[in-house]
């Protein structure tokens, strides 16, 4: 499974250090730093580098695409060659994904048409400008949780269950046998995303099979 981060001038390095410490734990994942030109790539406040393995043009066909959030994103808002890979990514990606203002360049590649949306609020006018967005403005709080298990997935779900917690259909399993299970909690309270939240870390640790988690 190929994951792409994408680089660019002024990125947020926490966007990409986060997702990629989770998702790097993975068996089968193969971490792609990507920007416009291969080689190091500074961070919003420049006192970070990351290297870019590849130019966009090689890494045409990734499983997913993790777009970070950072100042540089509004000076490439009509950028073509980025936007143009981004689009091309989309067509056959699983998952394409931004963090915090990631979300205008996936706007402004034309990939959140028709799809609810929101940003860091300082930037939340800025995304409900671009073409096609419908910004979601007052919904309850998302979060999403990544674990890599070794116990099967129904297991876990069969413990939060017994906490007390029914996630329906809140866990979606990504996977079985070792794979990555990530367990999304929308419309709901945060109390009840918080119960969720402790239920599914006690499942886990009663497993005794947790790799890498996130939430």
């Amino acid at each position: 499974m190929q994951v792409a981060y994408l680089l660019y001038d002024r990125f947020t390095a926490l966007d990409i250090t986060g997702p990629h410490d989770v998702l790097n734990s993975l068996p089968d994942a193969e971490s792609v730093f990507v920007a416009e030109q291969a080689g190091p790539v500074r961070n919003e406040s420049g006192s970070l580098a990351l290297v870019a393995d590849r130019k966009l043009d090689e890494v045409a066909h990734p499983d997913v695409v993790v777009v970070p959030g950072g100042f540089g994103t509004r000076a490439l808002l009509s950028h073509r060659p980025l936007l143009e890979w981004l689009r091309t990514a989309h067509e056959t990606s699983t998952w394409t994904t931004s963090v915090c203002t990631g979300a205008l360049l996936l706007a402004a590649a034309g990939l959140l048409e028709g799809a609810p949306a929101t940003t860091h609020w300082f930037a939340r006018e800025r995304l409900a400008s671009l073409e096609g967005v419908s910004l979601v403005h007052d919904q309850p709080v998302v979060r999403a949780f990544a674990v890599r298990l070794q116990a099967p997935v129904d297991r876990v779900i069969e413990r939060c269950r017994a906490e007390g917690v029914n996630p329906g259909v809140s866990l979606e399993p990504l996977g079985y046998d070792g794979g990555l299970l990530v367990a999304i909690t929308e419309q709901r309270t945060a109390a009840h995303i918080d119960r969720l939240a402790d239920a599914l870390g006690a499942a886990v640790a009663a497993e005794g099979s947790a790799v890498g988690a996130a939430r």
